[in-house]
């Protein structure tokens, strides 16, 4: 720092109280200090038009998914910039998120914002006794994932030019239409629409009782795509070793992009195996909620496609550490769900990665995500580029405000 810019710091310092130390206001082209004011915490329940079953369903492990609990912060500071980041959970678990996310958000105020690697290790520590990933962690991502919009808004830049993006667009598939509780039947519309939007891949279930049942969907869906268009299918889990490799060879002649979860999530050991037996890739990692568990799976070989999820494993901080474990591998990576995060961060992913296409989200934010030729377009506006909509806000059923509200 220049001699005189040094004097004003410390003359300023020296005259101001410890609050009226928070924004110093240093002239253009000197470093500036933000201090976070205000921390908003909402927790809101999105409900889907119809009933949706996976395999893990039709064994009885869960009951059909019928909404989707989004946890919400809304990150304000002292020089009027705000940033926004979301968290999520199917099924049970919401009200936790938002109850952990209220405990540790006033550890917040009063902070730099752009230091989000520390504070991101202040959040985690704060609610350290309940564990360092699952539930605890991803109470932290909707902070974290707030602090990034916000650091990329002060830079004016969307965020995958602040992380340094490799491209401006990313392939892209759509899972949302490939359910088992549809009939083949839809499953085939909803491909043919999401092909004329512009989707880049299609993704439907399997993991049905009968695995005959499965290779007559999947064949139907490759013979309505053609030999060409990219298809992959998730068997969330659902099959054990040896049904996983026999129905990996009966798939081989569909040319699939990957066969997605066909284990257990923690059976790296498997994956591996599989990723060795099978001309198809393999894809997993959506269900793990730390680096730990991602650092494991890349480690035993376990993954040609790696997809973890930034909201699951506590926000964009853990996410980008992941990122570097893949990229070291040489992996290719297809984040799961949470587009309007997982977008950015794939353009900033040096293998060209895919992201996950799920329409259900399109209601919460303001604005769209663009398609065109099969890839989805990196927004221009600063952030993450969208902002929470009226029928969000609708769907609210908690809400937690600390520090300031302006």
């Amino acid at each position: 720092m220049a001699t005189s810019a040094f004097l004003d710091f410390t003359k300023a310092t020296e005259t101001s109280t410890v609050n009226e130390q928070h924004f110093l206001g240093l002239r253009a082209g000197e470093a500036s200090i933000d201090r976070i004011t205000g921390v908003d915490i909402s927790l809101a329940f999105l409900p889907l038009a119809a009933p949706i079953s996976d395999a893990k369903v039709l064994t009885g492990r869960q009951k059909p998914l019928t909404e989707i609990a989004f946890l919400f912060a809304e990150i304000r500071t002292e020089s009027g910039l705000s940033g926004v980041g979301y968290g999520y959970s199917k099924r049970a678990g919401g009200p936790g998120l938002f109850a952990h996310a209220k405990e540790i958000a006033p550890e917040l105020l009063g902070e730099d914002p752009s230091d989000i690697q520390r504070l991101w290790t202040k959040l985690v520590w704060a609610g350290a006794s309940m564990g360092r990933s699952g539930l605890s962690t991803q109470a932290i991502a909707a902070m974290d994932i707030a602090l990034w919009d916000l650091k990329a808004k002060r830079a004016g830049l969307p965020l995958a030019k602040l992380l340094g993006a490799h491209r401006d667009s990313v392939q892209c598939y759509n899972t949302s239409g490939g359910y088992l509780s549809m009939s083949i039947e839809e499953v085939l519309a909803n491909a043919k629409a999401s092909v004329e939007r512009g989707i880049g891949g299609i993704k439907i279930k399997v993991g049905q009782p009968d695995t005959s049942v499965d290779i007559k969907r999947v064949r139907a869906v490759r013979e309505a795509l053609g030999d060409d268009f990219h298809m992959m299918v998730d068997a969330n889990q659902q099959w054990n070793r040896s049904t996983a490799i026999r129905m990996g060879r009966k798939l081989e002649e569909f040319e699939l992009t990957w066969i997605e979860e066909p284990l257990d999530a923690y059976d790296a050991e498997g994956h591996a195996a599989l990723a060795r037996e099978l001309a198809t890739p393999i894809a997993t990692g959506e269900m793990l909620t730390s680096v730990a568990e991602h650092r494991a799976l890349i480690k035993a070989g376990s993954v040609d496609f790696m997809q973890p999820d930034a909201p699951r494993v506590g926000g964009i901080t853990p996410f980008l550490k992941i990122m570097a474990l893949g990229e070291d591998a040489g992996i290719r990576m297809a984040p799961h769900f949470a587009m309007e995060i997982h977008l950015h961060l794939s353009a900033a992913y040096e293998i060209d990665p895919w992201v996950e296409h799920f329409e259900w989200l399109e209601p919460l934010f303001d604005e769209k995500l663009e398609i065109a030729g099969g890839r989805m377009i990196v927004p221009n506006r600063p952030g993450l580029g969208f902002s929470l909509s009226e029928q969000a806000r609708a769907w609210t059923t908690d809400r937690a405000s600390f520090g300031s509200n302006s």
